[in-house]
């Protein structure tokens, strides 16, 4: 598998994609609504990415930033094949790419320089401190970051952040947590979870991470996420993803779809042992009203974006 994640005119996000499967998105686009592809690596880099653009009938055009904007190069082919060889030598830095496309520099103009967060201390802190807490959590890419450190501390008379001064916030703690994974050997805990979770998928069960904001949300939703033949769900939502990375553990929500005790517990039971299969610990007094806990816990999910 390439370590990219490619986005799509039309909304799709596809992560971790084969080289089979990207050369099926580039040969695809061209028509009304599913034009242009962006690609980033794992994970994802400020102002590292390639895109292609193309509409049936004419060129592709094929473009690559390098780390900045003054580093941004375009080339127009005539056809997919040269757009898939130069973007699956692009997700694989360092291995030999073969032949290259004649990239020109494209002049993105000049760069405006973002001003310095005009805020008191308390408030830095208390920002940094919220970005920090969803940046741990691993879910959030880039741009839902940057969102939050604009919105953050809004209120009905004043913006103090900007939405530049965010992205550059946002920006500069991601690379820090970049840096911080770097020394992060093996398989992380997790990862385990979301191994643990493929397996529930496969063997019948809605398994969701991340899912919601709240018990609430995630119950009434959960319905609609899984196959028509799907016997019951598990999930954790983003308050629970903040409690693990804060180190207090997994709360894992659970249920069959016909609302039985039995369902429940028997999904109980398929949850706890897929999570030892994965090698995570599950506390669980087989009470089908009583949430799956994993613990201990050592949250480090390795950052996507």
């Amino acid at each position: 598998m390439l370590e990219i994640v490619v986005r799509t005119e039309n909304g799709e996000r596809h992560v971790r994609v084969s080289a089979e499967e990207l050369a099926g998105l580039v040969r695809r686009i061209g028509g009304d609504g599913d034009r242009f592809l962006v690609v980033q690596r794992i994970p994802d880099l400020p102002d590292v990415f390639a895109q292609v653009w193309h509409e049936t009938g004419g060129d592709y055009t094929l473009e690559h930033r390098a780390g900045t904007a003054a580093r941004h190069f375009q080339v127009l082919v005539d056809g997919p094949e040269a757009v898939i060889e130069a973007l699956t030598g692009w997700a694989r830095p360092g291995s030999g790419r073969g032949t290259e496309p004649a990239w020109s520099l494209l002049d993105m103009g000049l760069t405006r320089e973002v001003p310095p967060l005009d805020l008191a201390e308390g408030e830095r802190e208390e920002l940094e401190k919220r970005v920090r807490e969803v940046l741990v959590g691993g879910y959030a890419d880039r741009a839902e970051l940057a969102e939050l450190a604009e919105e953050y501390l809004v209120t009905a008379d004043r913006r103090p952040v900007s939405r530049e001064q965010a992205a550059a916030l946002a920006d500069r703690m991601w690379l820090e947590r970049v840096a911080e994974q770097a020394d992060w050997k093996g398989e992380t805990d997790p990862e385990r979870l979301t191994r643990a979770f493929a397996a529930l998928r496969e063997a019948g069960i809605t398994a969701r991470e991340n899912f919601t904001c709240c018990l609430g949300c995630g119950r009434s939703e959960i319905g609609g996420e899984g196959g028509t033949d799907a016997r019951g769900f598990v999930f954790f939502h983003s308050q629970c993803t903040d409690s693990a990375a804060a180190g207090h553990g997994m709360t894992l929500l659970y249920g069959g779809f016909d609302g039985s005790s039995e369902t429940t517990a028997a999904v109980g039971h398929e949850v706890v042992a897929a999570l030892e299969a994965a090698g995570l610990q599950a506390d669980w007094d087989r009470d089908p009203d009583r949430a799956i806990t994993v613990t201990p816990l050592e949250w480090r999910r390795r950052l996507v974006g």
